[in-house]
């Protein structure tokens, strides 16, 4: 089976991931920080152990977020992701999956996203190789969002 290598449709959402001090009120400070500069938090995951919290943030803004990360000299790292946007999400999820592993493509991390504007159910996907991903997802017809997409 052939699979295309590249096909572009838009820039790569973008996911940040900051360290947070495992403390109430950490999240809502830096979703307050983020707001204040006109970027909302569109897709969350958490991951706390005893002392410190990953909070994985899918943003409308990532060159806003990403400046005011630097400006507050909050320590965070960034990422592509690829967002698919599913029709029924228990068929289409599992569909998805099984065309992935079929490609023998590893998953690193998945999580939700908070509803699109069309109410979709959105799934945020971190895997090993994003431009194969790309081009197998779109060959066997799922949609996929871009930052663009998501940025409202």
């Amino acid at each position: 089976m052939e699979f295309p290598t590249v096909i572009t449709h838009g820039a790569p959402v973008r996911q940040f991931a900051v360290m947070l001090p495992n403390r109430s009120g950490a999240l809502s400070s830096i979703v307050k920080l983020l707001r204040a500069a006109s970027v909302e938090v569109i897709g969350l995951s958490m991951q706390d152990s005893r002392d410190a919290t990953v909070a994985r943030m899918v943003v409308s803004d990532p060159d806003a977020a990403a400046a005011v990360f630097m400006e507050k000299g909050i320590p965070h790292t960034d990422c592509e992701l690829i967002v698919v946007a599913l029709r029924e999400a228990g068929p289409d999820l599992l569909q998805c999956l099984d065309i992935l592993k079929v490609a023998e493509t590893n998953i690193d991390f998945a999580y939700a996203l908070l509803p699109s504007v069309k109410g979709q159910a959105l799934l945020a996907l971190h895997v090993e190789d994003y431009e194969f991903a790309v081009s197998i997802l779109h060959q066997s017809g799922f949609k996929l969002l871009y930052q663009d997409d998501l940025s409202r």
